[in-house]
C-alpha cells in the first residue's frame, strides 16, 4: 500500500467505512459481527449524542472499557465529535481513573458497564454507558450545542497516560498526523490487506494495539476479532482454532509461556529426545516440527505474529526462528505513536528489533567507543507533541532539532538493524567503571526452567537478583518429597536454597567477572508489571 494521504483520523475512518462498507470490521467470539458501514452508523449516532452535550473541538472525553467491538466505535465517535480521546487502561483503579479524568479536564466519559463502578458520579461529566452499541445511560451536565469544526493534522487525537516503570503517569499528546504517519510506516513491516484477520489480545488503550492493531487493519479493510475473556492459554488456543487469525500482536510473555511450559518440556521429556535436542541439527529439526504443530494450533493461517512492549527471551526467539514461525519483533514507545523499528517476518534477525520504520530516523547518541552502545534517539512526524501540562519534561525529552530521547540503550549495525541493550537509567556502574546491563543478566536467569521472572540490581557494590520461581516446575521437580516424612516444609526450604545457589552458579558461568551475581534471593509473589509486561522496577529497588 502507498503512503496514507489522510490528514486526520476522521478522514481515515470515513474512507474505510465507505470503501469496505459490507466487509466485517469488528467481531467478537460471541458471534457478533459489525460491518464497516454498520460501524459508521453506530459511530455517527454516538458522535451526535456527544455533540448534543456541548462537547466539541479540543474537549477531552475519557474512554474506559475492556477490549470489545464497541471500543473503536466509542473512540471514533469522540474523533467525529472533533474532541480529543483519553483512553484509560481498564485495569487502572478507581482512584487512578479519577486522577486522570481530573488531570485531563475531561468533559465526558464513555464507559462500559463493567467499568462503571470506577466512575466518580460527583464529577461534572457527561457519562455515556455503552452496551451493545446502545447508549444505556446518558447524563448531561453541559448545556450548549457545538458546531462541527475542521480537524487539523496538528490537533490532538489522543492523550494516552502511560503507567510506566517509573510509577509516574504522564499524558502523551499524540496528534492526528502522528498516528497517520506511524500507521503509514507500519506497512513496511506488516503488509496488511483486506483478507487479513486480526485477533486482538492487548489493551486498545495502549498505543501499540491502537495503532498497529486497530488503525492499520482499518485502513486496509481487514477484520478484527476481540475476545470476551482474558487471553490465557485455556481461552487463547481454542479461540485461535476457531477464528484462524492471520495476524496477532502480543507481548513476549505469551510466547515465552507457550515455549517454556508447553513446547520445550515435550521436546526433552525422554533421554533420547534430550540427547537429540542437545545437538544443533537435532534441535533445529525438532524446532521445525514443533513450529508446524504450533501453526496448526494457531488456526493454520498465521502469517504475522508481532512481539513488542518488552524484550523477548533469547531461547524463545531462537525457537521461533528455527521453527520458521512468522514472528516479527518491533521496538517503539507511546511517545512515538508508537513504532520506531521493526522488520517483516522474512527479514528478522536474531535478537534485533529490525530496521527503522520508513520516513523516520534513528541515531545512537554518544556511543561507547568500544561497544557502539548509546542512547537511541528517534525523529519523524510520528513523535508526540509533548506531555500534557508538562512543558519542562517535554523539553527535556525532545531536542530543539526534534529528536526524541528514548531513554533506551542500543547499537546500530552497518546493515541498519537495531539491537536494544537496556534502559539508560538501569545501567549499573561496575567497580572498574564498566557498564553492566541488568537486562542481559535477567535474560539469562529467565531462560532457566525454574525461573518465571527476575530482577537484577545493585546494592552496596554487590549485584543482587530477585527471582520468582516457576512454582509448577519446582513442585514437579521435587514431587517425590511430598511422599516424604513430616519435615516436608523444612526440606522444601532447603531445596529452595539449593536452587538459588544453582541459579547463581548458572548465571556466573555465563557472564564476565563484573556481571557476576553476589546474591540470589526469592521473590515469593509475582512481580507487579505494566500493561506491556515490564516489571515495575521502582517497586523493588
Amino acid at each position: 500500500m502507498q503512503a496514507l494521504t489522510f490528514s486526520n483520523l476522521k478522514e481515515a475512518f470515513l474512507f474505510s467505512s465507505n470503501k469496505f462498507a459490507d466487509k466485517p470490521f469488528l467481531n467478537n467470539d460471541q458471534g457478533l459481527s459489525i460491518t464497516y458501514s454498520e460501524a459508521k452508523r453506530l459511530t455517527l449516532n454516538l458522535a451526535e449524542k456527544i455533540r448534543e452535550t456541548g462537547i466539541g473541538k479540543n474537549d477531552k472525553v475519557v474512554i474506559l472499557s475492556e477490549n470489545n467491538p464497541f471500543w473503536p466505535i466509542a473512540y471514533f465517535a469522540v474523533i467525529l465529535s472533533d474532541a480529543t480521546a483519553v483512553p484509560i487502561l481498564p485495569d487502572f483503579t478507581s482512584d487512578e481513573v479519577s486522577l486522570l479524568t481530573n488531570h485531563s479536564e475531561a468533559k465526558g466519559i464513555i464507559v462500559s458497564t463493567k467499568q462503571l463502578p470506577k466512575i466518580d458520579k460527583t464529577l461534572p461529566l457527561s457519562i455515556f454507558e455503552i452496551t451493545e452499541c446502545e447508549i444505556v445511560r446518558h447524563t448531561s451536565l453541559v448545556g450548549t450545542k457545538t458546531v462541527e469544526k475542521q480537524v487539523l493534522p496538528s490537533d490532538i487525537a489522543s492523550i494516552i497516560y502511560t503507567s510506566g516503570t517509573t510509577g509516574t503517569p504522564k499524558g502523551v499528546m499524540l496528534t492526528h498526523d502522528n498516528f497517520i504517519h506511524n500507521t503509514s510506516g507500519c506497512f513496511t513491516v506488516q503488509d496488511i490487506n483486506i483478507d487479513d484477520v486480526f485477533l486482538s489480545v492487548l489493551p486498545l488503550a495502549h498505543a501499540y494495539e491502537f495503532t498497529i492493531g486497530l488503525l492499520l487493519p482499518m485502513v486496509a479493510g481487514s477484520t478484527i476479532h476481540y475476545l470476551s475473556k482474558p487471553p490465557t492459554a485455556s481461552t487463547l488456543i481454542p479461540a485461535m482454532a476457531e477464528i484462524r487469525p492471520t495476524t496477532m500482536l502480543t507481548v513476549p510473555l505469551i510466547m515465552e509461556k507457550i515455549f517454556k511450559n508447553g513446547i520445550k518440556p515435550k521436546l526433552t521429556d525422554s533421554r533420547l529426545k534430550r540427547t537429540l535436542y542437545s545437538t544443533i541439527l537435532g534441535r533445529k529439526l525438532m524446532h521445525r516440527l514443533a513450529g508446524k504443530e504450533l501453526k496448526q494450533k494457531f488456526g493454520g493461517r498465521i502469517r504475522f505474529f508481532g512481539v513488542g512492549g518488552a524484550k523477548l527471551d533469547g531461547k524463545t526467539e531462537q525457537f521461533l526462528k528455527e521453527a520458521k514461525f512468522p514472528y516479527s519483533i518491533g521496538y517503539g514507545m507511546t511517545e512515538a505513536a508508537p513504532l520506531i523499528a521493526g522488520s517483516p517476518p522474512r527479514e528478522t534477525k536474531l535478537f534485533s528489533t529490525g530496521k527503522v520504520v520508513q520516513n523516520q530516523e534513528i541515531k545512537i547518541s554518544n556511543p561507547d567507543p568500544k561497544t557502539g552502545i548509546g542512547e537511541i534517539w528517534a525523529r519523524g512526524r510520528n513523535i508526540m507533541k509533548g506531555y500534557y501540562k508538562l512543558p519542562e519534561l517535554t523539553n527535556e525529552l525532545i531536542t530543539p532539532e526534534g529528536w526524541l530521547k528514548t531513554g533506551d540503550l542500543g547499537k546500530l549495525q552497518p546493515n541498519g538493524y537495531l539491537y536494544i541493550c537496556g534502559r539508560l537509567k538501569n545501567i549499573i556502574l561496575g567497580p572498574n567503571g564498566e557498564n553492566i546491563y541488568p537486562e542481559d543478566i535477567e535474560a539469562i536467569l529467565n531462560r532457566h526452567q525454574l525461573v518465571m521472572d527476575s530482577l537484577v540490581y545493585e546494592m552496596k557494590g554487590k549485584l543482587i537478583a530477585k527471582v520468582n520461581l516457576n512454582q509448577m516446575e519446582f513442585e514437579q521437580k521435587y514431587q517425590e518429597m511430598k511422599m516424604a516424612a513430616a519435615n516436608f516444609q523444612q526440606e522444601m526450604e532447603r531445596k529452595v536454597d539449593e536452587v538459588l545457589a544453582e541459579l547463581q552458579a548458572y548465571v556466573n558461568n555465563q557472564v564476565n567477572r563484573s556481571s557476576r551475581l553476589s546474591v540470589v534471593v526469592i521473590q515469593s509473589e509475582p512481580f507487579e508489571k505494566t500493561p506491556t509486561q515490564k516489571i515495575k522496577r521502582y517497586l523493588y529497588i
